[in-house]
């Protein structure tokens, strides 16, 4: 199989699973040499400091489970049908990847004969890339419903990273729209597993971990996602949680429930960025008193409105934990902030534009700077 002839059985089915490093927002770049129609199969993934184009694949979109949300179903007659063995797979992106037009791949897949069967296809797939062919490049390998340890032990082996969908935050929600689905034994497990096993220093391996969870189908809250998610960023080490907020898909027992909002997922996100990256606590987020999120703010600005308003943090003296918490301030800019802070104290606005601290209309209200609230100096143009 040529890389042409994968992209187009692969054309429309490749965009219910969240793949790359950042929010839905649009297509992908298109990927190069590719043709537009069939550019849809490729998402990018951030490697270092750039984006990374990857195939995205399923071994196939046959299905045997019934989730009530999912696009591949059992039995759904709108969904495309496709199947490929191991070394079509492998052939197709070996294609691609030599013409340059794909540097990794996310391979997952439908499940059929059990997740187990299903999970020796996928790993086949990828023994045949590393040891065939000889493929160094990122690989993201899917983690099937029921998987076993041991193949857990050889996705790791063989995958830059691993992920499994829990799909919601809890075995209740779960059953709402995926009721053949065990949350604790099924899902939950394999992650612990990978994490059991990068913390085994005999076992050397280190691939990393994410999950996807589904808003909005289950009736869930913000505070039963976020829950979940700071779990699994504190006890499981993932590296990303991924939101996929829910789209209604014909012949689904949840085609008339209404689309949930992308602002939601947007939120989401931002929010699962603070609990990872800036020092949040779950208490600290704000939730509203049905355990939303505001969807009209971000909720780093929404909690320096409630905390910072009152209680600015002194530019000269925070630390960079205090720092991250101001909005408009990132890991960048606090470390900006720490090294100017060694030469001279930084006493107004322009100060901080000068040192590369672009946001600084937004940084003004929760701050102090030399003791003084900065003023922000309107522009001439």
């Amino acid at each position: 199989m040529d890389g042409h002839d994968l992209l187009s059985a692969l054309a429309g089915t490749a965009d219910f699973e969240a793949a790359g490093d950042a929010p839905r927002s649009g297509p992908p770049a298109r990927a190069r040499r590719i043709p537009p129609d069939l550019s849809g199969c490729i998402t990018h993934v951030i490697a270092g400091s750039r984006k990374m184009p990857v195939l995205k694949a399923m071994t196939t979109t046959a299905c045997e489970r019934d989730c009530f949300y999912c696009p591949f179903r059992a039995g759904r007659s709108a969904m495309k049908r496709v199947r490929f063995t191991p070394d079509e797979l492998a052939s197709g992106f070996m294609a691609l990847y030599r013409a340059g037009a794909v540097e990794g791949m996310f391979l997952s897949s439908g499940v059929v004969r059990g997740g187990v069967t299903t999970q020796d296809a996928i790993l086949d797939t990828g023994a045949i890339l590393r040891r065939k062919y000889g493929f160094r490049g990122y690989l993201h390998l899917k983690l099937m419903p029921g998987v076993e340890r041991d193949q857990v032990r050889e996705a790791m082996r063989l995958a830059t990273r691993v992920s499994i969908n829990l799909e919601a935050p809890n075995a209740t929600r779960l059953a709402r729209i995926a009721p053949g689905k065990q949350f604790e034994q099924e899902l939950l497990t394999p992650l612990r597993w990978v994490e059991e096993l990068r913390r085994d220093p005999d076992a050397g391996l280190r691939a990393s971990s994410t999950t996807e969870l589904v808003v909005g189908a289950a009736g869930e809250s913000d505070l039963e996602l976020l829950s979940i998610t700071d779990h699994l960023f504190r006890q499981l080490r993932l590296a990303r949680v991924y939101y996929s907020a829910f789209r209604p898909v014909p012949e689904t027992p949840l085609a008339d429930l209404p689309a949930t909002d992308p602002l939601r997922e947007l939120r989401l996100y931002q929010a699962s960025f603070l609990l990872r990256d800036y020092g949040f606590e779950l208490e600290d987020l704000p939730f509203t008193g049905q355990g939303d999120l505001p969807l009209h703010v971000d909720p780093k600005r929404a909690w320096a409105d409630q905390i910072l308003v009152h209680q600015p943090v002194e530019i000269n003296r925070a630390s960079r934990a205090e720092l991250l918490r101001v909005p408009g301030i990132g890991p960048q800019s606090a470390d900006r902030i720490l090294k100017a802070r060694v030469e001279g104290r930084l006493r107004t606005l322009a100060d901080l534009r000068h040192i590369g601290i672009r946001a600084v209309q937004r940084v003004a209200p929760y701050v102090l700077l030399d003791g003084r609230r900065p003023v922000e100096q309107p522009r001439l143009f």
